[in-house]
């Protein structure tokens, strides 16, 4: 049998190793330009090396990307689209002047086009899948939009990744729910984002299935798992639910058995709220032996086992007393209900209008203000927010503006937006940021009005523009396009008054210059997206 051919890299690399003057690179004259030669051969060796490609078997090629039924962007909007991805954080070099952030207006373009059900170009995916990699809150709508495609893209391009994650079970298609069989083997054979997705929809048509089904692998669940599917039990909450997660207080994850206890303390008729009614009931008290009734706190002295249980943290936060931390999430978790009971029969403004005594406000009302968020209780959140005119309103007090703007969200839209408009109308725009973000889009008029009355005043005041860029921003998102009509008349520049600060008018018309224009691009966009002739102006 005749032996292998020898390898020529190797008779080369030997011929380097031993040295030319001891053995001669194969095909190469002995002598003087035995050196020369060998790294010649060895240049040759290497080109082929790399260059050369065993045969082997061919790579299986990629599925076809999966139709997407949705109909085509009408042309203009797709054209509006590209001009929308092709702008770039910081791409002007600077300073704005009066062009529109096109980058903010993608997020509200976005929304539209999914409300309306529009699939987009497939040549606009690259562009439109790198601004959701550089911007996490572009992802949701971004992705909903892009739909099957960009998950198919996503198995391309490590880039992209983050699709496979954020889609809805990883771009997979859900088995129809009237087909138990394949459910059943999706949720013990699927990837976790398919069988996060499974639940969640399962939960929103049938809530009391999607519980029985969690139940089945429970047990065998990994903590961080375990925590992901409770939490879509948020999805369609009721008493019914009340047995698993009283089961789930046990559980040997504390973050498990904190997000049960949460789920149950949100049931004001579960067992769990009236233990917390009991606890919280038994540290507040109306003392009537003043000139005024008062509310007195007696917090309590050790946190037990019991409590633990029913989710109470033991461990204080740096900087927090641990008898006022303890106390916070007792009354947090109790029902908001049983307060009037408690308290004398009172309504909850004659509640929160109580003075309470040795500096306990704050807490109490800021407990208060969490369990009204997480009840949902419109009328504990009104007594709380009180008047937006009154005084306390405008700078620090009993209820902070951050604890405000989640009391708004449990309002409904027209009201959450007359009292902010209020607040503006009364406190002007310096604290009002949080405020805004909460109140729908686009902002209901006497809002609006509100916002841009107090941009005026403000101009007048000599401010300078920037003091308020963060609300102007806003506005821009935010307010009705229809108002840029009623805004032409703040475009000229004023005289400046002589407490100015210098060159403000200026940048006020500059400013309003732009949100004109924004509003208008704003309600060509809508037009554009609904195929009709953009508003003339």
């Amino acid at each position: 049998m005749d032996s292998p051919a020898p390898d020529p890299w190797e008779e080369l690399v030997t011929a380097a190793l031993l040295g030319t003057d001891r053995r001669t690179p194969p095909g190469c004259p002995p002598g003087q330009e035995a050196p020369v030669a060998l790294l010649d051969r060895a240049a040759v060796e290497t080109v082929r090396r790399r260059a050369g490609l065993r045969p082997a078997r061919a790579a299986e090629r990629p599925r076809p990307a999966p139709e997407d039924p949705r109909p085509a962007l009408p042309p203009a909007a797709a054209r509006r689209l590209a001009l929308l991805l092709a702008d770039r954080p910081g791409a002007s070099g600077g300073r704005r002047g009066s062009a529109p952030d096109l980058m903010e207006l993608l997020p509200q373009w976005l929304a539209a086009a999914n409300e309306r059900g529009f699939t987009p170009p497939a040549q606009a995916l690259p562009a439109l899948l790198d601004a959701a990699r550089g911007r996490t809150d572009l992802r949701p709508a971004a992705l909903t939009f892009a739909g099957p495609r960009a998950v198919w893209l996503a198995r391309l391009n490590p880039d992209w990744r983050f699709a496979l994650r954020t889609a809805p079970g990883g771009g997979t298609a859900l088995p129809s729910l009237e087909d138990p069989e394949q459910m059943e083997r999706l949720w013990q054979e699927g990837l976790f984002a398919e069988r996060v997705a499974l639940l969640a929809a399962i939960r929103a048509r049938e809530p009391s299935a999607a519980r029985e089904l969690l139940t089945t692998t429970w047990a065998t669940e990994r903590a961080e798992d375990r925590l992901m599917f409770l939490d879509s039990l948020r999805t369609g909450l009721g008493p019914q639910d009340e047995p698993f997660l009283e089961q789930a207080l046990g559980d040997r994850s504390r973050n498990v058995r904190s997000t049960a206890a949460e789920l149950l303390s949100a049931l004001p008729g579960s067992a769990l709220a009236a233990r917390m009614a009991v606890r919280a009931g038994a540290c507040v008290a109306v003392d009537h032996t003043g000139d005024a009734p008062t509310l007195t706190v007696e917090a309590p002295h050790e946190c037990d086992a019991a409590m633990e249980r029913d989710g109470v943290v033991a461990k204080a936060p740096a900087g927090r007393g641990e008898r006022s931390w303890w106390f916070g999430q007792l009354v947090e978790a109790a029902p908001l209900g049983t307060w009037a009971g408690r308290l004398g029969g009172r309504t909850p403004e004659e509640i929160v209008a109580l003075p309470v005594a040795d500096d306990w406000q704050g807490e109490l009302h800021a407990a208060w203000c969490r369990a009204a968020v997480r009840q949902r209780d419109a009328t504990w959140a009104r007594a709380l927010l009180g008047s937006p005119a009154a005084p306390e309103a405008g700078g620090p007090g009993a209820v902070s503006l951050a604890e405000r703007a989640k009391l708004l969200a449990t309002l409904d839209v027209d009201e959450r937006s007359e009292w902010v408009a209020g607040f503006i109308a009364t406190h002007g725009l310096s604290e009002a940021f949080q405020l805004l973000g909460v109140c729908a889009v686009p902002w209901r008029g006497p809002l609006g009005r509100a916002v841009v009355d107090a941009l005026n005043i403000a101009r007048d005041a000599g401010s300078y523009p920037w003091s308020f860029s963060g609300v102007m921003g806003l506005a821009e998102r935010c307010l009705d396009p229809s108002e840029a009509a009623r805004l032409d008349g703040l475009l000229a520049i004023p005289d400046e008054p002589e407490d100015a600060s210098p060159g403000a008018t200026g940048y006020w018309a500059e400013s309003f210059q732009r949100l004109v224009t924004t509003l208008r691009l704003r309600a060509t966009m809508i037009a554009e997206l609904d195929g009709r002739e953009p508003p003339q102006g």
